[in-house]
C-alpha cells in the first residue's frame, strides 16, 4: 500500500502528526490487509476504532466550517446590529478551533462537501434570525454558497451585508 503525500508517495501511509484524519484511515486499511494467526487480536474492531477517531477529527472540522457559515449568513442578512460582536466572536472561536484541526486531507474533505454544509448552515441560520426576529432577512440567504473556502477560514475576514 502506497499513501499519496506532498512531496511524493509513502510507502508507510500519512503521519500521525501530519495529517491525523488521513493516518487514522490508512493505518485502519493496514491493520484490516495484515494476516493475524492470533485469534485474541480483535483486528476489525480495532480498525474500525481508529477510523471512527479519525471521522470524529472530520465531524469536528465540517461542525466548525457550519458554525462560520451560519454566523456569516445572519452577519450579511441581518438589519439590527446588536447581536453583530457574538456572532463575530462565534466566527472567531470557530476559526481558531478550525486551525487546530484542519490537515490537508480535511480540507479537500471540506471543499467537497462545502454545499451540504452550506444547506446545513442555512437552516440554521434562518432558526437563529427567526430567534431574532429577522423574518424579513431570511429572503436574503443565498440558495447556494456564496462564500469561498479561503474566506470561511481566513483569520480576520467578514463578509458585507448584502444588498438590499
Amino acid at each position: 500500500m502506497q499513501a499519496t503525500m506532498p512531496g511524493g508517495p509513502r510507502p508507510d501511509g500519512p503521519r500521525y502528526e501530519d495529517d491525523f484524519y488521513a493516518w487514522t484511515q490508512y493505518q485502519a486499511e493496514v491493520l484490516r490487509a495484515m494476516p493475524s494467526a492470533d485469534n485474541r487480536f480483535d483486528r476489525e474492531n480495532v480498525a474500525e476504532e481508529i477510523e471512527t477517531a479519525g471521522r470524529n477529527e472530520r465531524d469536528a472540522v465540517r461542525n466548525r466550517i457550519r458554525r462560520i457559515l451560519e454566523y456569516f449568513l445572519m452577519l450579511t442578512s441581518r438589519p439590527a446590529v446588536a447581536p453583530l460582536y457574538g456572532w463575530q466572536r462565534s466566527i472567531i472561536e470557530a476559526r481558531d478551533e478550525l486551525d487546530d484541526k484542519l490537515s490537508a486531507s480535511l480540507r479537500r474533505d471540506s471543499e467537497e462537501t462545502l454545499p451540504k454544509l452550506y444547506s446545513d448552515a442555512r437552516r440554521r441560520a434562518i432558526i437563529g434570525l427567526l430567534e431574532h426576529g429577522e423574518t424579513q432577512a431570511m429572503a436574503l440567504l443565498p440558495a447556494e454558497c456564496p462564500f469561498t473556502f479561503d474566506q470561511i477560514i481566513a483569520r480576520d475576514w467578514y463578509p458585507s451585508r448584502w444588498e438590499r
